[in-house]
């Protein structure tokens, strides 16, 4: 298609709560870029789902996502169009059926800190018991069970039925299942990023708040042209929905170690490092 020579398309993605929405103010109101945050939400994360069950044809998948991305970037009149969305983990693979050149930002975060925040701050927009046996039981039966609504509070990754945790999901706590789903989120994109090499550039939060050298690694990764206004905007936290910073207990340590501790440590992270402080 004509119109996509010109055009660069960036996906920002990771677990959620690790800087998503951060980057889409920063770069709003940006001349040459049309950015979202989660982008027609209550479309696109039941595909992530869906996608991540496998209960979904590829090329139904394909086909959503074309009708949700592809207008929007044809008919948009800037030249980089990016969607910051941690829903967007899942579905990669597609993406690039639809634009084989874009390419995409994962942006990882200590995951002691993205799950307390999820726990506490989010309390039942995740992981509710009810929302999520709805799903579970849609998914076991979807012939006679009626799909769940669009909510987000519906569409949070379950274990598949060949994974482990398949028969045990419901009985776990909430905290277990944000575990699960951040250790999931980053499992993926670690794949994705030896697949795919570097057409996913993965950076920790911690490094890029800390570092305008590795900030300006992103504008370079991006095509952007860098201005130090942007590092001073990422020194204080933006998307705070409650500004405490939560720590895990000591118990939550030791399950949340459990269940993330190898891809914690695959992502450079380890137990003897400290929670670090958010000052808001």
């Amino acid at each position: 298609m004509k119109k996509l020579k010109n055009k660069k398309v960036f996906f920002i993605i990771g677990s959620g709560r690790s800087g998503t929405r951060t980057f889409y103010r920063m770069l709003a109101g940006h001349e040459k870029i049309e950015i979202h945050h989660e982008y027609l939400c209550t479309h696109v994360q039941p595909l992530g789902v869906l996608n991540y069950l496998g209960v979904i044809s590829k090329k139904d998948i394909i086909k959503q996502l074309k009708n949700i991305y592809l207008p929007a970037v044809v008919y948009s009149s800037k030249n980089i169009f990016i969607d910051s969305s941690n829903k967007l983990t899942w579905l990669i693979s597609p993406l690039l059926e639809i634009f084989p050149n874009a390419r995409f930002l994962a942006i990882a975060r200590d995951g002691r800190k993205v799950v307390a925040s999820f726990y506490y701050k989010l309390k039942d927009e995740i992981y509710d018991d009810k929302s999520t046996k709805i799903l579970y039981e849609w998914y076991l039966n979807p012939e006679k069970k009626l799909m769940p609504p669009p909510e987000k509070k519906y569409w949070w990754n379950v274990p598949p039925k060949n994974h482990t945790l398949h028969k045990h999901f419901l009985k776990i706590s909430r905290f277990e299942r944000i575990c699960y789903h951040w250790q999931e989120a980053y499992k993926v994109i670690l794949e994705k990023k030896d697949e795919l090499n570097d057409r996913i550039l993965l950076m920790k939060l911690e490094e890029i708040t800390s570092s305008e050298k590795a900030l300006t690694k992103i504008f370079d990764f991006l095509g952007i042209e860098y201005d130090s206004v942007y590092f001073q905007f990422l020194k204080t936290p933006k998307n705070v929905f409650f500004p405490f910073d939560f720590k895990l207990t000591p118990e939550q340590e030791d399950i949340f170690w459990s269940i993330c501790g190898k891809i914690m440590e695959k992502l450079g992270y380890n137990r003897e490092t400290k929670q670090y402080e958010v000052k808001y």
